[in-house]
């Protein structure tokens, strides 16, 4: 991958009042290696993910802040006082994660980015020898998403992507469990749902608002397209802007996407097919707030539905969940707990199959553990993060193109659709750039519960 050339000029342009007296007063502490277990951690992207990641982190006895980086100076003062009220010392605060990637004393970086920046960090903090927990979905594109699965196996690092309800709960285990046994029967169709807000919330800001001095905002649009200044384009609302990312639908995808392809042990579908439209937003942003996506794999359907409401006869299950429905019973999970029903009515006396897949100790403690372990099939690594993201990112290119789209998961295109294909990867504003490396006999990595 090649990185923007970092001159002393542009690094001090990019950081000044970032970090100032706090990177010399405490560069012999924040960076120094502690004890032989200790994992020393930096942390790219610290706004509200990345400060929850952050609090997940500060409460392993094992790790140790380094270095924090932000494009926007009021989150890393929060986020550093956050480190010094809890560990009693003031890691590195930066503006530009090259600086960040460069320091040697790191073993693991954090990506808890804008999608958008979810690619370039990873790729840089790989080719610098450091193991990567980075959000989901995994990537922008299916082809950085390529790109990262890859070269985590060229480099040799152990991942996360940051799914975390498969590891932080025990319910999705259960389901897979059930869903295997085959006490459903065969089942023809799956279903997930995700409620989108009817009243989706705008800022008063209008569209002329003047950046605020402490962020970057240059540095935040990054590799894609040069654009005037926004308050809905940028940090809580990004994700409604196909600039940036795809959706409501794509931020809870890998979510609950996951039960499904986990419990289903879905591959490949041959066919992608989306619709919706937006239906109650009015406001600037760009992103459908209902969505119907059909992916066809052989002998199965998974539905995703972006809508007003859950599924009907399951509101009680609330905003986010997944239907599996068997030739002899169907069974409900959202995030923290599951259903059997039979013939309309729920099986309370339902007995589950043994207990076959191992409890977790947590997605976070998970990748710190094989950091130490170098286990490099941590259950949600991100060559398993790109098989989940990548498919929903399909559904967004098969809406924004109104075609069922024939997909060759083994050439990673699409078949007979040359504008389609055009949607797999992005043209980056210079100076940024990803590049696709030799893909890796093992390319495809594995998942295990």
């Amino acid at each position: 991958m090649r990185l923007a050339t970092l001159t002393r000029r542009t690094f001090l342009a990019g950081t000044a009042g970032y970090a100032g007296s706090a990177i010399a007063a405490s560069r012999t502490t924040a960076v120094a290696k502690g004890p032989n277990d200790q994992i020393v951690v930096g942390c790219i992207g610290v706004g509200s993910q990345g400060m929850y990641r952050l609090y997940e982190l500060l409460k392993q006895g094992d790790v140790r802040i380094a270095a924090l980086c932000d494009v926007d100076k009021r989150h890393l003062e929060r986020a550093t006082g956050a480190v010094e009220k809890m560990k009693g010392y003031k890691p590195l605060a930066l503006g530009d994660f090259r600086r960040l990637v460069e320091i040697k004393e790191i073993d693991a970086v954090v990506v808890a980015t804008p999608d958008h920046w979810h690619a370039i960090p990873t790729l840089a903090a790989f080719e610098a020898g450091k193991d990567v927990f980075v959000e989901k979905p995994l990537s922008y594109s299916v082809a950085e998403g390529r790109a990262m699965a890859d070269a985590s196996l060229n480099y040799q690092r152990v991942t996360q992507m940051g799914n975390h309800i498969h590891n932080d709960y025990p319910n999705f285990r259960r389901v897979v469990e059930i869903v295997k046994s085959g006490q459903l029967g065969r089942i023809t169709h799956v279903h997930a749902w995700k409620t989108s807000s009817i009243r989706r919330p705008r800022r008063e800001q209008p569209e002329s608002a003047v950046c605020p001095p402490e962020l970057d905002y240059d540095f935040w649009l990054g590799p894609a397209p040069k654009r005037s200044y926004d308050p809905l384009r940028c940090h809580g609302s990004f994700r409604q802007f196909w600039d940036y990312s795809g959706g409501t639908f794509i931020d809870f995808w890998c979510h609950i996407s996951d039960v499904a392809f986990w419990a289903m042990d879905f591959e490949a579908p041959k066919f992608i097919s989306s619709v919706g439209g937006r239906f109650f937003a009015d406001d600037r942003t760009e992103c459908p707030d209902n969505q119907e996506a059909i992916l066809e794999f052989p002998g199965v359907l998974y539905q995703f539905s972006l809508r007003p409401y859950p599924l009907t006869g399951f509101e009680h299950m609330g905003q986010i969940g997944c239907v599996f429905h068997g030739t002899e019973m169907t069974l409900v999970t959202n995030y923290q707990k599951h259903e059997v029903w039979a013939k309309g009515k729920r099986v309370d006396d339902f007995t589950p199959p043994p207990q076959s897949n191992p409890d977790s100790p947590g997605h976070m403690r998970e990748f710190l553990d094989a950091v130490k372990s170098r286990n490099l099939d941590t259950t949600c690594n991100v060559r398993y993060g790109h098989t989940l993201s990548k498919f929903g990112l399909l559904a967004n290119i098969a809406y924004r193109t109104g075609r069922r789209l024939a997909w060759d998961d083994a050439k990673e295109r699409i078949i007979g659709d040359k504008a389609a294909n055009r949607y797999l990867r992005r043209r980056y504003r210079a100076p940024w750039t990803v590049k696709v490396q030799r893909r890796p006999a093992a390319a495809q990595g594995s998942r295990t519960a």
